[in-house]
This record gives structure tokens, C-alpha cells and sequence, in this order.
């Protein structure tokens, strides 16, 4: 069979190019949204009667057909038929003859691809939502369960002030929070219906989008019909997010690579979640942090990558614009794999409360504390930084902590010191001394808590919602 565009020319394609230009091998991804869109398109081709009743229920029942044998595996797509788009509708006039043709009334593969991205996506911002809440509630019952253990907290990779554990896993939370509010945000501009729009004019046809729009869940249509087939912002958006967020899980991937290595101890990663090394029989390694940190470099340049295909071109559709698929499908594996995989790694993950302890009692860390106090009795802060920092030269020249020093060593620093002191070092007393809204004060941190588990249940009802809406 010829091309079902092939009127105009007089050639047979050269086969390097079909083999090129084609795009079957992966948006055959969108298979099941192309038929869900033409699915909605012929139902108003009907309702507008510009197809008779009867043509419009033979071609539902093709494409339903078509959809049930694509899900079995039972239809070759073929580069020859080029895109989805094409071989699903050859493969429809197969089924059901020359009526199939004329499916297709209308509209153009121009604002189809556009609403299949969109009917994609949007299945993947709720699914993506539900992946971060799911990591977050993880975390969140880590910091429940170390909520008395206290850690060195850093600066430039320096101990800086001793911390709760709890506090330093609910900062991730707070970073999933924001990927979840932006996801949410972008999912009404995704949520918006190019169908309709043709190849970049509209269409002679007396079609109605906004109906096509409540039958596919839309809550409203592009505007402009150029815009409406040239429009990629939405999978920027999304390429954009999804950079953040792998950035989000680089960083604490980089953490748990640091914490399980034997020179910090401070976690051990479950088995089911590392791999060990073919020569040396003592190794397990935290590969799926390392490998998670290492695939956030694709999903960048899959962001980068559409924004250069983007940056020049003209109204309206480019085959350029062809380039828009792989990336983002890719993006979503990538993504999928590692919140897939994060959050049972850190709900198994075993924290190890005496060595942090450990870690802050062979440190510097309560520094600042002194400093503090100091100042309460009167001492300027610019002075008692450097009392402070005279102490602890002196410490490290004689090879103590500052919980070692007599009384009568710190006086030798400021006549300001007495006993209290002692109390104030203490690693609990440093930790809930910080008692203002954020700080690592257990009660913050419980506080804190307590609101991540309300907004994990609005997360949760969000996403049951738009599921919902979606079907």
C-alpha cells in the first residue's frame, strides 16, 4: 500500500530515509493515548455530524480493537508507516476497510502528536507525585525513628554544629515537597487540549474542541492554533522538573555513598540495595545511589537537548519537533527507576545512632555555643568568636575536645566561664538550644514532622483525585 499521504508524489521514499526520518521506535510509547485521543475526535465527528452514526461506531469498535491487539503485542508497527499516528490508523483501514480513512477527518498528526505528549504527561505527573510522596513518607518514618540521634551537621564538608538526624532527613523532605508542588503546578498548562488546531490554521470542519476537551479530561484548550502544534513548553517544564528532582536525589545519593563508607559508618545501606565486587570478596557497594547519581547528567541533557532543538524555530510545526519524544520518554524511565527504587532503600536503610554520637563527641562542632554564651554575659560576639577560636587552637595543640578542659583552662581564655558551661557543650543541650520554627530542636523537628505527614495525606488524596479525573 501506498503512503496514505503519498497523492502527491510520483517516488517510492528512499529507504535511508524512511529509516531516518521514522519515529515508530519509540513514540509507539503513545500508542494507547493516540487511540484515546481518536477515540474522543470521532466521537465528536459524530455528535457534529460531519460523520454518519453508523461510520462513527464502526470506527470506535476498529480502534478498540486495534488497542487490544497493540496490548497483546499482535500488531508489527513498521518504519515504512513511519509514526504511531500512521500505523495505527493503517493498521484501523486493515481491520475495517476505506471507512478507517476516514478517521483522520479534521485534523492533522500535527495537533495529534501534541495531544498524545499531553495525554502522556499528564499520566506521568500524577504517577511522579505519588513516587515522591511515597519517598518522602519513607523518609519521614527514618526521622520518626531517630528523633534522640544526634549528628555532625556540615559546611563545606565540615563539621559545623551537631544536628538530629531527624532534622537533616526531613531538609529532603522539604526538597521533595517543592518537586511535588511543581509537578502540580505544571499539571494544569499540561492539561491543556491542542486537538483541533489542524496542521496550524484549524479546520474548515464544524468540529467542536471543547467537547473533545471533556471527553479527554481537558480543562482547556489552546488558545491559538499555532501555538497549539508548535507549543513544547510543557515538556520543558517537565524536562525542567525532573532535572530538579534528580538533582534532589544526587545529592542524597552523594550523602548515603559518604554516610555508608567505612571512614563516616553512620548508615548501612540493605543488601537487596548494593552489589558486591568481582575480585574483592569484603565490598559491598552502594551502586544504586552512585547510579542514580550518575544518570541525573542524562536527564540534563535532555533538557538542554530540547531547548536547543527549540530556540530557533519558526511558526508552527518542524520535523525538528520530532526530537521532543525521546528525551522525555527517557527522562520518565530514568526517573521512574530511581524514586522506584529510593524509597524502600531508605525505609530498610540502618542507622548506626552510636557512631554519629561518636562523631559529635571527637568534634569542634558545639563551638558556636560557647561563643553564644559568652555573649549572654555581656561579651560582644566579634570578641567571643575569637576567644573561641583561641579555645579550640588550644585544644587541637593539646590534642583535646573542648568537654576536656578544666575550668581553670577555659578562664585562662575569659574570666567569663563557670561551671555552666558543661551544660551548655553537651550535644542535646546544643541541639535544643536552637528552639525557633525550622531549627533541629526536637520539639521543631516533631513539629516539623507533623505537618510532612498532614501534607503526605493531602499529597496522597491529590493524587487519588487526578488519577481519577484522568480514567
Amino acid at each position: 500500500m501506498s503512503k496514505l499521504w503519498g497523492g502527491r508524489f510520483t517516488k517510492k521514499t528512499d529507504q535511508l530515509v524512511e529509516e531516518y526520518t521514522a519515529s515508530i521506535e519509540f513514540d509507539k510509547e503513545l500508542a494507547e493515548e493516540d487511540i484515546q485521543g481518536s477515540l474522543a475526535h470521532v466521537t465528536m465527528l459524530g455528535k457534529q455530524g460531519i460523520l454518519l452514526a453508523a461510520d462513527v461506531e464502526t470506527i470506535q469498535d476498529g480502534l478498540h480493537r486495534v488497542l487490544q491487539r497493540i496490548k497483546r503485542g499482535d500488531v508489527e508497527f513498521t518504519i515504512g508507516d513511519e509514526d504511531i499516528h500512521m500505523n495505527i490508523e493503517k493498521t484501523l483501514i486493515d481491520d475495517i476497510g476505506p471507512v478507517g480513512g476516514k478517521l483522520h477527518t479534521g485534523r492533522s498528526r500535527n495537533d495529534q502528536v501534541a495531544t498524545d505528549m499531553h495525554l502522556y504527561l499528564r499520566k506521568r505527573v500524577v504517577e511522579f507525585v505519588g513516587l515522591l510522596q511515597k519517598l518522602q513518607a519513607a523518609l519521614v518514618e527514618q526521622a520518626k525513628a531517630n528523633l534522640d540521634t544526634i549528628v555532625p551537621g556540615y559546611t563545606h564538608l565540615q563539621r559545623a554544629q551537631p544536628i538530629l538526624f531527624a532534622h537533616h532527613l526531613m531538609a529532603y523532605v522539604s526538597m521533595f515537597e517543592r518537586d511535588i508542588e511543581r509537578l502540580q503546578d505544571s499539571y494544569k498548562r499540561i492539561n491543556t487540549l491542542p486537538l483541533g488546531a489542524g496542521a496550524l490554521a484549524g479546520t474548515t470542519f464544524p468540529i467542536d474542541r471543547h467537547f473533545v476537551a471533556s471527553q479527554l479530561h481537558f480543562d482547556r484548550v489552546y488558545e491559538n492554533s499555532l501555538d497549539a502544534v508548535s507549543d513544547r513548553d510543557f515538556i520543558l517544564e517537565f524536562l525542567s522538573h525532573g532535572s530538579i528532582i534528580m538533582m534532589h536525589l544526587s545529592r542524597l545519593s552523594e550523602e548515603l555513598i559518604l554516610w555508608s563508607s567505612t571512614e563516616f559508618r553512620f548508615v548501612e545501606l540493605d543488601d537487596a540495595f548494593c552489589t558486591g565486587s568481582s575480585i574483592m570478596p569484603q565490598k559491598k557497594n552502594p551502586d544504586v545511589p552512585e547510579l542514580v547519581r550518575g544518570k541525573t547528567g542524562r536527564v540534563y541533557g535532555n533538557l538542554i537537548g530540547l531547548l536547543t532543538v527549540l530556540k530557533s524555530l519558526p511558526l508552527a510545526y518542524n520535523k525538528d519537533m520530532q526530537e521532543d519524544k525521546e528525551g522525555m520518554f527517557d527522562t520518565v524511565k530514568t526517573m521512574q527507576g530511581a524514586l522506584q527504587l529510593f524509597a524502600p532503600m531508605i525505609a530498610t536503610m540502618k542507622v548506626s545512632k552510636e557512631r554519629m554520637r561518636e562523631a559529635v563527641n571527637n568534634d569542634f562542632s558545639n563551638a558556636t555555643d560557647i561563643a553564644d554564651f559568652l555573649v549572654g554575659k555581656g561579651l560582644p560576639f566579634r570578641q567571643a568568636h575569637e576567644v573561641i577560636g583561641k579555645t579550640v587552637l588550644y585544644c587541637i595543640e593539646q590534642n583535646k575536645y573542648l568537654l576536656d578542659l578544666t575550668l581553670e583552662e577555659f578562664k585562662q581564655f575569659s574570666p567569663l566561664f563557670d561551671e555552666r558551661i558543661y551544660e551548655v557543650l553537651q550535644p542535646e543541650q546544643v541541639v535544643n538550644a536552637r528552639n525557633v520554627y525550622g531549627g533541629t530542636a526536637t520539639v521543631q523537628v516533631t513539629d516539623a514532622i507533623g505537618r510532612a505527614e498532614e501534607a503526605l495525606q493531602q499529597t496522597a488524596a491529590w493524587v487519588d483525585e487526578y488519577v481519577e479525573r484522568s480514567k
